[in-house]
């Protein structure tokens, strides 16, 4: 398939003159540059985050009112109850609540819903649930911008009710105590890209000091809130925010803390993926901490992460670590199963895949992993898809799209045709009628003619730089190493290095080749270390590329070496 490439072109002497003033290596000033970074201060600030420009929690709306409620609930002893997503985000959002509430021995209880059997976010029946735990205040996290219906509900029980989310809202927000949403038009935080783990954060934020004001400190140790950035990492890198201001300080921050390993949930978890918690880095946390996480909503309940991420010992969080991996292995099963049905039938009838658009429904899929094999196919493919598994009432599922085709402003075009949807510009959750499906096919098909050309639906790569085979080294490997963690606004760096030729190559379980590369035109003897992963063709591979595109890594297993992972050729 062919991949469209673009090209980086920061200012040629901006990037000579941000170089000589930072003393970095022309690629990494390059690299800066060309995410706006573009003085030494924003530069020193963004290679050496430090707390002292981090935003004042108070300016996000209602923050005030949410720290006076908080505090009179906990004076009083009145039972809170944290009702949290069951994502990553959300269950790292309720288990800070859950350590801060302890910590200040607070009365609180939690609850998790049921992805399949309740669904997302706070509605009228969990009212119920939190009469008969006899709540006298519920804090939502990650959720609840759009409960209009369920905070009314809770206001008839005389239950008080603050809401903590990031998605965002409609056009009323619901009556409660206070709405503390950065995504709020009348919000002048400008903290619009936390997560919600991050907007609990703040919270927790503003309740210290607020305590501190109200002399709470004097009989109670005042926490040390660095304690909770492992879990504010966690969420805030699984949901794939822009990693950006406050989020990349206070995420560096947290891989710094979780390397302590001192929460033994997290050094359970890490125990489990075979992970050195002293090495733990970003691409730890999206590839194996997050889908483990991930796989007990999916598959079980989201309530064991919340166990997991506030055991108090490492015995406890051992068993449930092992559960969670278990999880993902079955996790991963059904959802190869899903994937290669679908695959078998696209090969039977290619016409699936007319007009850049696959939608598909069938009752034997199990909705819960439907957005992974959606988020698979859409990147094989490179178009859009929407994937739904038929209930008894409506067919439910999820919809990844590509290249910023922003898939929920084509379902709110069609939004007539849904029973509800939500969700981002490359990903949402929906659910209609099946006698729906098939217009709502035509809807979204129409939608991307009249929006995007043939070019958007190319695979696209952009390229960051041109290295020279010699650029490939060691030092410039630690230097980009420097500019993690990487995710959403600051993407791992892709590089393109022309005729290299293999030296000696294998195959890694009759799917990945290793080689050693040389420049084919270099005077010197200087190798380099390669993996292709997922190769098409394991029996004649090539021995020469005239062009290469990959990301430079150090190596896991070495170190002091460099290594690169090829993206295309």
């Amino acid at each position: 398939m062919e991949t469209k490439l673009t090209y980086a072109h920061p200012d040629p002497q901006g990037v000579e003159k941000l170089s000589h003033k930072i003393g970095c290596h022309r690629v990494i000033a390059s690299l800066l540059y060309d995410r706006g970074i573009q003085t030494p201060e924003k530069a020193q600030f963004f290679l050496e985050p430090t707390f002292k420009e981090l935003k004042d929690p108070f300016t996000l709306a209602d923050m005030d009112r949410a720290v006076e409620r908080i505090h009179r609930g906990v004076f009083n002893r009145e039972k809170i109850l944290i009702f949290g997503d069951f994502d990553a985000d959300g269950v790292t959002a309720t288990s800070l609540f859950i350590d801060f509430f302890a910590h200040v021995d607070a009365d609180v209880t939690w609850y998790i819903p049921h992805r399949i059997k309740e669904g997302y976010s706070l509605h009228p029946p969990h009212i119920t649930m939190a009469v008969e735990r006899s709540a006298d205040l519920i804090i939502t996290v990650d959720c609840g911008i759009g409960a209009i219906e369920a905070v009314e509900a809770a206001l008839l029980e005389d239950i008080d009710v603050i809401i903590t989310d990031h998605h965002e809202p409609g056009e009323s927000l619901p009556n409660a105590t206070a709405v503390i949403n950065p995504k709020r038009t009348d919000c002048p935080s400008g903290l619009d890209y936390l997560a919600g783990v991050g907007v609990a954060f703040y919270l927790v934020m503003a309740l210290r000091k607020h305590f501190r004001d109200k002399g709470f400190w004097e009989e109670i140790e005042e926490p040390n809130l660095l304690r909770y950035l492992d879990l504010f990492a966690i969420g805030t890198i699984g949901d794939m925010v822009p990693l950006v201001h406050d989020n990349r300080v206070l995420c560096m921050a947290g891989l710094k803390q979780m390397r302590k390993g001192e929460r033994p949930g997290i050094l359970a978890l890490a125990r489990v993926c075979r992970i050195d918690p002293k090495r733990l880095d970003s691409d730890d946390i999206s590839f194996k901490l997050v889908p483990r996480i991930n796989a007990a909503g999916r598959i079980s309940h989201a309530r064991i992460c919340v166990s997991l991420l506030t055991a108090a010992n490492l015995h406890e969080a051992q068993t449930t670590a092992t559960l969670l991996d278990e999880l993902n292995l079955k996790r991963q099963q059904i959802e190869r199963e899903i994937v290669l049905n679908i695959e078998h039938r696209i090969s039977r009838d290619p016409a699936l895949l007319e007009n850049h658009l696959l939608v598909l429904c069938d009752s034997r899929w199990n909705q819960a992993v439907l957005g992974i094999a959606a988020s698979r196919l859409s990147r094989k493919y490179v178009c859009p898809v929407v994937l739904l598994s038929q209930t008894e009432t409506l067919a439910m599922g999820s919809c990844r799209s590509i290249n910023r085709i922003n898939i929920h402003q084509a379902l709110a075009e069609n939004g007539h045709l849904l029973e509800r949807f939500g969700g981002h510009t490359m990903a949402a959750g929906l659910a209609l009628k099946k006698e729906n499906i098939d217009t709502l096919r035509s809807g979204i098909i129409a939608h991307l003619k009249n929006n995007y050309i043939e070019d958007d639906f190319l695979k696209q790569l952009q390229i960051d730089a041109q290295l020279d085979a010699e650029d490939i080294t060691f030092n410039l490997a630690k230097a980009i190493d420097g500019l993690r963690p990487f995710g959403t606004a600051n993407p791992e760096p892709v590089f393109l290095c022309r005729r290299l030729r293999v030296i000696s190559s294998y195959i890694i379980g009759n799917l990945h080749r290793k080689m050693t590369l040389q420049g084919a035109d270099s005077p010197s003897d200087h190798c380099i270390e390669a993996f292709h992963f997922n190769i098409g063709d394991t029996k004649n591979p090539p021995e020469y590329y005239d062009k290469l595109v990959f990301k430079l890594k150090i190596n896991k297993f070495k170190p002091i070496a460099a290594q690169i992972i090829i993206e295309d050729f």
